[in-house]
């Protein structure tokens, strides 16, 4: 059943829209005498209609409605006559219509995405309507028994509006827009190809003085009873090698306050501080001849965080993630490190010009294998070696164009220095001691080691001169203290200059008890032959200045700057420091000078120049030149 105005609306939406109206609308019924034409009445009388039997034949001319809106009028004119449609409803009619023809005009342009969704719906709505026209009438309906083409095409204009509002609204039918959850979802990377040439100036002691401990502790125990070298590092051959480095990311949203984060990266190894891969090294199995590289998990963590302001945050993270500290140089920590375990950060805005701070958390370094040893029945106890670390610090801001930002931070390596195993006579490389497990899993260069095996004299070793298969671990614990400071400067905008330096030192060192048991890092020998004394040491600084933009966000954005360092042997650990400079580790002191400058808000291209020397030891010297073009998304 259809009421009066759903039947009659559509028709007039569709004269008014279209400037026709349907053919049998302006002629009289069947047998009907014509009347005479019904003239509309002016705005100002309030109505619409004059009575039928009032002719105005003989009116004065007048700026009337235009031919369309004449064959609507006398189409609504017949109906009244007839008694169809009471003149009220007429007149209300003729008012919506005109309004919705209006909108109709509007909404012209259809999504396109939905047409044949709509059409469909649209056409089985007119059906609907058709069906419906065939019932009894009754109460306020009226009983049509044939709708207009163009009234049906209007209808289905009409249900198609309907139905592509909501679809708009709902996200359902809009093909040009994604998927809420990918508004909580950001994906970032960055590619870097850096070319470097490593020189070695002549004087650097060639004879076999720079064991390369960290591939004696990876693969098979060194016998130290042979008549061949032990692996070496490279300290008079220099080196030009292309490296390339790609990382991707995603950062996601979880709601609630939490937050996820994974990152996948290249590598030439599983190392802690370097994701660079050099191109053509054929190593474990990768690389060479064009063949494919690994790609590492780099990143992989959880977080939640309460406060959620710059200047007033509690952040924990779990899994792995970015160093949780501050820290201004790369003396201490890498800065492409990444830290396994759980943190915490906070930050407090006192006021505008004092800022606290705090970081820590826990961090396992190391856990022995569960079948250790592998080739006895009875195991050896694990050895877990983990990270303890805290730091307090406070952002300044004693004027506008002046910030300060100053950190104390204490690093607790539990477990990591070497322990001397129980003794025993290993006959074979495969034979294992009980604290094997205590040595670096991985080490850059410059730490001092010790011998880990108490190895027993006898006739199974020809005692002593044979099957002296040993691993090497630290000599010292490590407690770290770690001063840091930056500060900025803005007075010059849009040049920035910023002062930064780093102070460390090992509170665990006992030289004494090292110069016992170190085998390197030692002075000439003396003139009985034997080793000379100790001439590591447990301290470390640098300081520097960068002048530039800060942040390379336009083209040709510039900065450059200075830094010089002096970092002891057993200051810090060296397997989680700078990677670059003096080849990476600690026992080096020199200066570096580096300039960047941005070709595209996302590309810039860097040029380093570092200049290395030994701290203690044999003669060592190194400069490396590097050449970086990299892009971020």
């Amino acid at each position: 059943m259809l009421s009066r105005h759903a039947l009659f609306r559509p028709l007039l939406i569709a004269a008014l829209w279209c400037g026709v109206a349907p053919s049998h609308a302006g002629r009289p019924a069947d047998n009907a005498p014509p009347k005479p034409a019904e003239a509309s009445e002016s705005a100002a009388s309030g109505q619409l209609f004059a009575k039928a039997d009032t002719p105005q034949l003989n009116s004065p001319p007048v700026a009337g409605p235009t031919p369309t809106q004449n064959v609507v009028i006398n189409l609504i004119n017949r109906l009244v006559d007839r008694g169809i449609l009471p003149k009220e409803d007429a007149v209300e009619l003729v008012r919506q219509a005109e309004a919705d023809a209006v909108h109709a005009r509007e909404q012209a342009e259809m999504t396109a995405g939905a047409v044949t969704q709509v059409a469909a719906m649209a056409q089985a709505a007119a059906q609907a309507a058709a069906d419906a026209s065939a019932a009894p009438a009754g109460g306020d309906a009226v009983r049509v028994t044939y709708i207009p083409e163009i009234v049906k095409a209007q209808m289905r204009d009409q249900i198609r509006q309907e139905v592509l509002a909501e679809a708009r609204a709902e996200n359902w039918a809009a093909p040009r827009t994604l998927p809420e959850w990918t508004t909580r979802v950001r994906v970032f990377g960055d590619v870097r190809l850096r070319g470097e040439s490593i020189h070695f100036p002549g004087g650097n002691d060639n004879t076999g003085s720079f064991p390369n401990f960290n591939a004696i502790n990876t693969g098979a125990p060194f016998d130290t009873s042979g008549t061949i070298f032990s692996p070496q590092l490279n300290v008079d051959q220099d080196r030009q090698r292309l490296r390339l480095r790609a990382r991707m990311g995603v950062d996601v949203d979880l709601r609630e306050n939490f937050s996820a984060g994974i990152r996948i990266a290249t590598g030439e190894t599983n190392t802690p501080v370097s994701t660079n891969q050099s191109l053509g090294l054929a190593n474990q199995a990768q690389g060479g001849n064009f063949s494919k590289y690994a790609v590492w998990l780099d990143r992989g963590f959880l977080k939640y965080e309460l406060g959620g302001q710059p200047g007033r945050n509690l952040a924990i993270l779990a899994g792995r993630f970015e160093n949780p500290f501050f820290s201004p140089t790369r003396m201490v920590w890498e800065d492409g490190l990444g830290f396994d375990g759980g943190a915490l950060q906070g930050i407090y805005k006192v006021t505008d010009w004092f800022t606290p701070f705090i970081n820590g958390g826990a961090f396992p370094v190391f856990n022995t294998d569960l079948n250790f040893s592998s080739i006895r029945p009875a195991k050896f106890p694990s050895t877990d070696k983990w990270l303890y670390g805290g730091q307090f610090g406070t952002d300044l801001k004693p004027r506008r164009d002046l910030t300060f930002r100053a950190a104390g931070a204490y690093y607790y390596f539990d477990d990591v220095a070497g322990r001397l195993s129980d003794p025993f006579t290993p006959l074979t490389a495969q034979d294992q001691g009980n604290t094997d497990d205590t040595r670096p899993a991985f080490a850059q260069k410059g730490n001092t080691y010790m011998a880990l095996r108490n190895i027993v004299p006898n006739a199974l070793n020809n005692f002593g001169t044979t099957n002296q298969f040993q691993y090497f671990g630290l000599a010292t614990p490590f407690h770290e203290l770690v001063l840091n400071g930056k500060l900025d400067y803005t007075g010059f905008e849009p040049v920035r200059v910023s002062l930064y330096g780093e102070y460390a030192k090992n509170l665990a060192f006992d030289a004494a008890a090292v110069n016992r048991k170190a085998v390197n890092n030692r002075g000439p020998n003396g003139p009985d032959g034997l080793p000379g004394s100790f001439a590591g040491g447990n301290t470390g600084w640098t300081a520097g200045i960068t002048v530039g933009n800060g942040t390379l966000q336009k083209r040709w954005d510039w900065e450059f700057g200075a830094n010089y360092r002096y970092l002891e042997s057993d200051a810090i650990v060296d397997g989680f420091n700078d990677s670059d400079f003096g080849l990476g580790g600690t026992n080096v002191k020199g200066y570096t000078l580096f300039g960047t400058v941005a070709l595209s808000p996302a590309v810039s291209l860097r040029v380093l120049w570092m200049s290395a020397n030994e701290v203690a030891g044999p003669p060592f010297k190194e400069d490396t030149l590097e050449i970086d073009i990299g892009g971020k998304f």
